[in-house]
């Protein structure tokens, strides 16, 4: 959408990852709320006096700017921007894993900017050590609501009835999330209590965290397809997805 734009000046955003290139650069991703996603040349960033050595870190606000038309950009400038403590023990990997999430999922020069202001209290709520299954969940659900991968929540996908809380749905690719009519459906059932729940942000209930966990699982599956994610492998072993 903005690959033909020669000139950014002062757009806020966040390294996602960064790779070298060349004995003195950079290549950097990084997502902005206006822009999305895009890759930027870092030049000579990993020169001892280089001034933005050392700023190019993740889960930190930057005020960035950049110039090109091609779609690998030049970065210009970056300034600290600050105001979010640095992530610390597992919430660490919890952020390593949001930045994957986006890498995997989100395309370039694609502007979300709900899912970057999602991104930008995730990360500083993660900073500040709140519960972080809760986090993760919220962040997830965001994320496939913001690309079109997620199946409406509140209302029966087959009968367009809205979800009651008492009956149990599964999946179902073509229709969404639809009411379990056998017993012996084998797909995965989760409460309509706990779509309710998720589609509220409200996890106060431990069997909604707990489905809500599983099915996030499966509509992430579903996008990524062999794409596994390397920081899922950590955190399914401390276990938070």
């Amino acid at each position: 959408m903005k690959s033909n734009i020669y000139k950014i000046d002062d757009q806020i955003g966040f390294v996602l990852h960064t790779v070298p290139w060349r004995e003195t650069s950079q290549i950097v991703e990084v997502i902005t709320a206006q822009y999305g996603r895009i890759p930027l040349i870092a030049k000579g960033s990993k020169r001892p006096r280089s001034p933005i050595r050392g700023l190019l870190m993740p889960f930190q606000p930057l005020k960035l700017s950049w110039s090109g038309s091609n779609e690998l950009r030049t970065l210009r400038n970056a300034e600290w921007v600050g105001g979010i403590p640095q992530l610390t023990g597992e919430n660490i990997f919890c952020g390593f894993y949001l930045n994957e999430l986006l890498i995997k999922l989100l395309p370039r020069d694609d502007p979300h900017e709900d899912l970057f202001e999602k991104y930008y209290t995730t990360v500083f709520s993660l900073a500040k050590n709140e519960t972080i299954e809760p986090l993760l969940r919220s962040f997830e659900l965001t994320l496939l609501k913001e690309l079109g991968f997620s199946p409406s929540l509140s209302h029966d996908g087959n009968t367009h009835q809205e979800i009651r809380k008492e009956q149990y749905y599964c999946f179902d690719l073509e229709r969404g999330m639809i009411e379990v009519s056998s017993s012996n459906e084998k797909r995965l059932q989760f409460l309509g209590k706990t779509l309710i729940d998720l589609n509220n942000n409200d996890f106060t209930d431990t069997k909604t965290l707990f489905e809500s966990k599983i099915l996030m699982r499966l509509l992430l599956n579903q996008c990524l397809g062999d794409n596994d994610l390397q920081t899922r492998r950590i955190l399914q072993e401390l276990p938070l997805l």
